[in-house]
């Protein structure tokens, strides 16, 4: 038996960081992961996918070179070495993870592990080997593994889930992506750039239906334009595999056929066979309930990450990491929000948000008034031959306050920040405006459109 201050189940962006924190903050801490520290993020999501996508980039670069006279008339495209580049990518991060958990003093316990009371948990290694650990406090962060709907379940040949599909062994020819949440989309980007013939399928009337409307409408038109087909209100009813690939049937009685389909419709809690019923932690919609200090129902048990709902993103799952490690140490930490979070799809144009939609705002009550401008009206955009795109600036008529900021176009993913801070800080109007932005940068384009919302543009 080892005892410890803090043991966290699970050691993906939401674990790892809580374990630094918590070794900083002075605790005995050990990390039960059976895999691979990083978790999904930087192992099958958030990393590996953002290499494949600057594959597709400097792909898109050199086929449009010309433009920019330099004429490259002969090139081609190693696939194997595109995946070998995002497993690479994805291997020196882990490596990083375990760099600072030696820095930090953390133990890396390489087993499963379930609960067997408030403050023990019981190690298995592959092997079989057995070893019971205790926690002054202990902190869920097991993560979300990929749903599906009856009638699609993955076979990871035919039907894929995100994880097979970075690692194909060649670009199929044709893809049908169910579901164009951030997943399906960047996908789609990828493989319609490497040459797929891509089919979106979507059950809501929008692709990125959680985005502004008119956000949802100009990637629609771009990815037309890209011949990316697209599907939306259209409901899957099941999917059958064949010599020939695949066959999609739709609830309206259409069928979709391509050599591949990809199912990217959500997560699901890892909740399964971690000791929550022996403890009676609650639970709701097969997420663990927590309160606004992540704490679960009993006292010195802690639950952060996607195990505990949406937003399934790494950076809520390094902050409620965060949250519930000063808040166990008695550092009386902000308790978290989720009002302010930023969400970003790394397709091209890249597409990011934080705050209210227009639709949201109004909904809510608010008296809007509504900014935009394009990025072809800005010269550092023109200057880099990528105008495809705007940002959106929704801000309260009567008190100026910022209620949302949602871009499409390149740097979105970065240039969200601006908003993010400046909402935390109840930035106004007037003080976006009156912020001096550099000329020429695409960060001008926030401004700009704060001043289109006064009906005081000036470059358009």
């Amino acid at each position: 038996m080892s005892d410890y201050s803090v043991v966290i189940l699970g050691g993906g962006p939401g674990g790892y960081v809580a374990a630094i924190r918590a070794a900083q903050l002075g605790h005995k801490v050990a990390v039960v992961e059976s895999t691979h520290l990083g978790g999904i993020c930087l192992n099958w999501g958030c990393i590996p996918t953002k290499a494949l996508l600057k594959n597709a980039e400097v792909l898109t670069t050199i086929r449009n070179s010309g433009k920019f006279g330099v004429d490259i008339p002969d090139f081609s495209v190693n696939w194997s070495k595109v995946v070998k580049r995002s497993r690479d990518v994805s291997l020196r991060l882990t490596r990083g993870v375990e760099f600072l958990f030696k820095k930090n003093k953390i133990d890396w316990i390489r087993a499963r592990g379930e609960l067997l009371d408030a403050k023990t948990l019981r190690t298995v290694t592959a092997e079989g080997e057995q070893r019971d650990i205790r926690g002054e406090y202990i902190i869920i962060a097991t993560g979300a593994r990929p749903n599906y709907f009856p009638g699609m379940k993955p076979d990871g040949e035919h039907i894929l889930t995100s994880k097979e599909a970075m690692i194909l062994k060649a670009v199929p020819k044709s893809l049908i992506i169910v579901g164009a949440g951030a997943i399906g989309v960047e996908f789609a980007h990828i493989y319609n750039t490497f040459g797929a013939a891509v089919t979106l399928v979507e059950a809501l009337p929008r692709i990125l239906p959680v985005e502004d409307e008119e956000i949802s409408a100009e990637l629609t038109r771009i990815f037309k334009k890209r011949k990316i087909g697209l599907k939306t209100a259209a409901k899957v009813e099941k999917i059958e595999t064949g010599t020939e690939g695949v066959t999609v049937r739709l609830q309206s009685g259409d069928t979709i056929q391509a050599e591949k389909a990809l199912i990217a419709v959500g997560v699901k809690g890892n909740i399964e066979k971690i000791g929550l019923e022996k403890l009676k932690i609650a639970t709701a919609k097969g997420w663990i309930t927590t309160d606004s200090y992540l704490q679960t129902n009993i006292e010195n048990v802690y639950a952060i990450g996607d195990v505990v709902g949406p937003p399934w993103l790494a950076h809520v799952a390094s902050a409620e990491g965060i949250t519930a490690v000063e808040h166990l140490s008695g550092k009386n930490p902000p308790p978290m929000s989720y009002d302010n979070v930023p969400g970003c799809t790394y397709c091209q144009p890249e597409v990011a948000s934080v705050g209210l939609t227009e639709a949201q705002a109004k909904s809510a009550g608010h008296e809007v008034k509504i900014g935009k401008f394009p990025y072809r009206a800005l010269g550092k955009a023109m200057a880099s031959g990528d105008t495809e795109g705007f940002v959106k600036m929704i801000y309260d008529a009567k008190y100026g306050e910022l209620l949302g900021c949602h871009i499409i176009g390149p740097e979105a993913t970065n240039l969200i920040m601006e908003a993010g801070i400046a909402r935390k800080l109840e930035t106004t109007h007037f003080d976006l405006l009156k912020t001096i932005h550099p000329h020429p940068t695409l960060s001008e384009a926030l401004m700009e459109a704060t001043a289109d919302a006064l009906g005081e543009a000036i470059h358009i």
